[in-house]
C-alpha cells in the first residue's frame, strides 16, 4: 500500500478503521458485545468498523451494534454492510432508549456542539441530560464515554491541561460537556459502574478537522485567522483505538484520558505549509495570543503508545486530498473561536 496517497473514500475509511496490536490485545480481553450509541457522527462509523475488525480477527461471536437516528441512510447501509448490527433510535426517546439491547460495553458518543448558539437547551439536553438515563438503562455495562478537552478551557501555549487540572470551561457548549462528565461521574458512584472519560482533542482525517480547515482557506486564497495561534489534533484512527483500549482502564469513579497528538501546532505555520504545498500566497487576519486549547496525553502515550501517523503526514495527505477534489463533510470545527460559542 502506498502510503504517501490516500487514494479515495474506500482506502481511507479502511485506515481510519484498521485496529491495531493494542485494540486486537483488548478486544481479546473483553467479554460481550459492544454497543455504540450516537454511531452516526463523524467519527462512531469507523470506530464501530475497526471494533466489528477486531471482533473478527479475535473471535468470540461477538456482536458489534450501532445505534443513531440514521437520518443519512447510506451511512447505515455502509455499517451493515460491514458487519455492524445497526438500530435506529433517538437517544432521548426514553421507550427506545429502554428498547435497546443489552450489551456489557457502551461506548457513548451522542452529543452535540455546532449550532449551540441559539439552541442551548438543545445542547443541554443532549450533552448533560442524555447521560443520566443512558446510564440508567446501562447500569450493568461498562461505559467508555466521549468527552472533549473543551472542558479545560484555554489555557498558556507552553502548560497543555493534563487529566489532573481543575477544569475550566468557556461557553455553553464546554460547560454542557463538563455536566455530562458530571452525570457520568454520577452514575458511576451511585450505580458502580465502572466508566471512562475520553477528553478528546481535535481527531482529522481527510474530510474534516483544524487541518482540512486551516487547508481550504489557504487553497481558496481566504485569510486566517490567528485568534487562537495553536493546537492539537490526532489522526481519527489513532484516537479510535485509544477509545476502545480504554476498556481495560475503567474505574468507579470514571478514569480520564486525554485523547490527541504530540505536536502543538501553530496556526501560523501550519497555514504557510500548506500555501508551500498549494503553491498559494497566505492572508492572515487577528493577533496571537499566548493561549490555545491544548491537552497533554503523555498518560496515553504511556498506556497505548504514540500515535501512528504524525500530524506532518496529515497535512501532506490532506493537501494531496484537497488538490485533487477529494470530498469533505462540510463541517468546520471553528477552532478559532475564542469565546467558547459554536
Amino acid at each position: 500500500m502506498n502510503q504517501d496517497v490516500i487514494r479515495d473514500v474506500e482506502d481511507l475509511e479502511n485506515r481510519l478503521s484498521t485496529p491495531t496490536e493494542g485494540v486486537l490485545e483488548t478486544m481479546a480481553r473483553l467479554e460481550g458485545d459492544l454497543i455504540v450509541l450516537g454511531v452516526a457522527g463523524k467519527m462512531g462509523p469507523t470506530l464501530a468498523r475497526m471494533a466489528r475488525r477486531a471482533a473478527d480477527v479475535v473471535g468470540g461471536g461477538r456482536r458489534v451494534i450501532g445505534v443513531a437516528r440514521f437520518t443519512d441512510a447510506a451511512s447505515e447501509e455502509r455499517l451493515q454492510a460491514h458487519g455492524v448490527e445497526t438500530i435506529r433510535c433517538d437517544l432521548l426517546d426514553e421507550d427506545g432508549l429502554s428498547r435497546l439491547p443489552d450489551a456489557p460495553n457502551v461506548v457513548y458518543m451522542a452529543g452535540r456542539k455546532f449550532g449551540t448558539t441559539g439552541q442551548e437547551a438543545v445542547t443541554w439536553a443532549l450533552n448533560a441530560y442524555l447521560p443520566g438515563p443512558v446510564c440508567r438503562r446501562f447500569r450493568d455495562s461498562r461505559i467508555a464515554a466521549f468527552s472533549t478537552g473543551n472542558v479545560y478551557g484555554l489555557v498558556p501555549v507552553a502548560s497543555p491541561s493534563r487529566e489532573s487540572d481543575a477544569p475550566a470551561p468557556a461557553g455553553e457548549y464546554a460547560m454542557s460537556c463538563l455536566g455530562r462528565e458530571r452525570m457520568f461521574e454520577h452514575f458511576s458512584r451511585t450505580l458502580s459502574i465502572p466508566s471512562a472519560l475520553i477528553r478528546l482533542n481535535y481527531a482529522t482525517e481527510m474530510r474534516y478537522g483544524v487541518l482540512v480547515d486551516i487547508a481550504q482557506k489557504v487553497r481558496d486564497g481566504l485569510p486566517i485567522d490567528l485568534s487562537v495561534g495553536s493546537f492539537n489534533v490526532i489522526w481519527q484512527g489513532d484516537a479510535n483505538a485509544n477509545a476502545l483500549q480504554t476498556f481495560d482502564h475503567l474505574a468507579t469513579p470514571p478514569w480520564l484520558i486525554n485523547v490527541t497528538g504530540p505536536e502543538i501546532l501553530n496556526v501560523r505555520e501550519t497555514a504557510e505549509t500548506f500555501g508551500r504545498l498549494f503553491g498559494r500566497s497566505v492572508a492572515f487576519t487577528g493577533a496571537e495570543t499566548e493561549q490555545a486549547l491544548l491537552s497533554d496525553s503523555g498518560q496515553a502515550f504511556r498506556l497505548f503508545g504514540r500515535p501512528q501517523i504524525s500530524a506532518d503526514q496529515m497535512i501532506r495527505w490532506i493537501a494531496d486530498w484537497l488538490a485533487r477534489g477529494g470530498p469533505t463533510l462540510g463541517k468546520p470545527t471553528h477552532f478559532e473561536a475564542s469565546d467558547g460559542k459554536f
